[in-house]
């Protein structure tokens, strides 16, 4: 009696994506979803490959090197003579649930919700008035950076190659020595500096290195959201220890009392943040003898020591004892925030750690800009720029400061007095609620971000942050005039 061929069904897989390409890796996907969900069962017969790939219409090379993928991976088996089954392995395995874009069902360890609460805190507000870092058009380095990164990209160190320097190019590193030098009065060589992806990463870099498991860090309170978070989150094995600030800076002298044994300070000297002040010559020299009696680190983070609008800026600490202090500096702030480098500048003894915890974190800093940034510096063009921001910063805080005492009640609120920096500080009246002033103020269109928030708990004090941001003066003063009348809702109510 003849024999009667088996006529095995095409199995229903979908439609491919043709113009997405890869079509043996979306059959290989398709097949595998088929036999995760039961459609395809263990020992059921496939198609030949000359039949499937006539059914869907692709090349015959394509089909078996789908094959081949779900062969290797275990879920297929082809046997001599009997054509390919779905591997009998797998009736000893569950079925696999189509996975859910949204369903999770596996916890979510603390380090996880640590960060995931200060991704929450850092998401990027909208760029209206006044939200902090929204770049001016008037500063922007346009045409000079464009030409610049047009010639270095096409050619020369700043076209693509191997991996570059964990430390950075050497080429920056001389600008950026030379640059502080005479700006800040720091003191350094070349083989000192460290580029990195901003202050953010300068902070974790220090916390990570300075600090072993069970140290302590003093940290000013209030301080900035992205060093408290990374004892809150990431380092959560070291101590940090929230240290009073008043109209001189840290104080020092509560530091020792609550942290006597600390092993390193977190400052903003030059212009402390969130409270605009800098810290006292006294204080300074009380916080190096500190750290010298203590032999302890201290760790400056100069952020925007450039935008002082009365005089020049204050020199460093570091100028005054460069083997205690870590000095960190980014451009984001001054030329624009998703250049995204910084630098570190590290006591020799440091260099080699830093250099080690940077090449763990992303091997070293994308080339083409640094080349580009180190061209503009070289130049000059960064101390024109500089100035030209100085000019435009100023305008802009006479008018938010115009626009501040013309329109919000001195009964709600008062701005903090200061002369530098990219923000201002507007203290709130007793029984107004920071948290709930942003909340409102956000429905209507107007962004600030609290203050009590970067206060140690239970130590807050309501104020809002205002950006000097790329905004005209129409927008501040709009602006201003909503913003009083959220403040005179929530303080008459009714």
């Amino acid at each position: 009696m003849p024999r009667t061929a088996k006529t095995v069904d095409v199995p229903a897989i979908g439609e491919l994506d043709r113009h997405a390409g890869q079509l043996s890796l979306q059959l290989a996907r398709a097949l595998r979803a088929a036999i995760n969900k039961g459609e395809l069962k263990a020992g059921d017969l496939l198609p030949s490959t000359r039949v499937l790939a006539s059914a869907l219409q692709l090349a015959r090379g394509t089909v078996l090197a789908a094959f081949e993928q779900l062969t290797a991976e275990g879920f297929l088996e082809a046997q001599p003579g009997s054509g390919t089954r779905v591997a009998l392995s797998l009736t000893r395995q569950p079925p696999v649930p189509a996975p859910h874009p949204e369903a999770c069902d596996m916890p979510l360890s603390s380090q996880a919700q640590a960060l995931a609460s200060f991704a929450a805190q850092l998401r990027p507000l909208p760029p209206v008035p006044f939200t902090v870092s929204v770049p001016i058009n008037d500063t922007a380095p346009d045409d000079v950076w464009r030409r610049l990164g047009n010639r270095i990209r096409a050619r020369g160190p700043g076209a693509p190659a191997g991996y570059g320097e964990p430390l950075g190019a050497l080429a920056l590193r001389k600008a950026v020595c030379e640059y502080v030098r005479k700006s800040r009065s720091v003191l350094c060589t070349p083989e000192q500096v460290i580029i990195t992806a901003g202050t953010q990463q300068g902070l974790y870099l220090a916390t990570q290195i300075l600090l072993d498991a069970g140290d302590t860090a003093w940290v000013e309170n209030p301080a900035y959201h992205g060093i408290t978070a990374i004892f809150n989150s990431v380092f959560r094995d070291r101590i940090m220890a929230r240290v009073p600030v008043d109209e001189e800076g840290i104080d020092i002298a509560a530091g020792k009392k609550i942290a006597p044994r600390a092993r390193a300070a977190f400052v903003t000297p030059s212009h402390q943040y969130p409270l605009c002040m800098p810290m006292s010559m006294t204080r300074r020299l009380e916080l190096l003898a500190w750290a010298k009696e203590s032999r302890a680190w201290i760790v400056e983070d100069d952020y925007d020591s450039e935008m002082r609008y009365s005089s020049h800026p204050f020199p460093s600490l570091q100028g005054v004892d460069p083997s205690r202090v870590i000095y960190l500096g980014t451009f984001s702030k001054i030329l624009f925030p998703s250049l995204r480098l910084g630098y570190a500048i590290v006591p020799t003894p440091l260099v080699d750690a830093f250099c080690g915890a940077r090449v763990l974190m992303d091997r070293h800093p994308p080339s083409a800009d640094q080349h580009v940034l180190a061209s503009f510096m070289a130049q000059g063009h960064l101390d024109r720029h500089i100035r030209r921001m100085r000019g435009v910063y100023a305008e802009k805080r006479r008018v938010l400061t115009g626009a501040i005492n013309a329109h919000i009640s001195p009964e709600l609120a008062a701005l903090h007095p200061s002369d530098q920096g990219m923000h201002m500080l507007l203290w709130l009246k007793a029984g107004l609620d920071d948290l709930q002033v942003v909340r409102q103020a956000a429905e209507a269109g107007v962004a600030v971000s609290a203050l009590s928030p970067m206060y140690a708990s239970g130590s807050g004090k309501s104020g809002l942050i205002l950006g000097l941001g790329g905004y005209d003066e129409a927008q501040i003063h709009r602006a201003a005039q909503t913003l009083n009348q959220v403040l005179v809702s929530l303080a008459h109510p009714g």
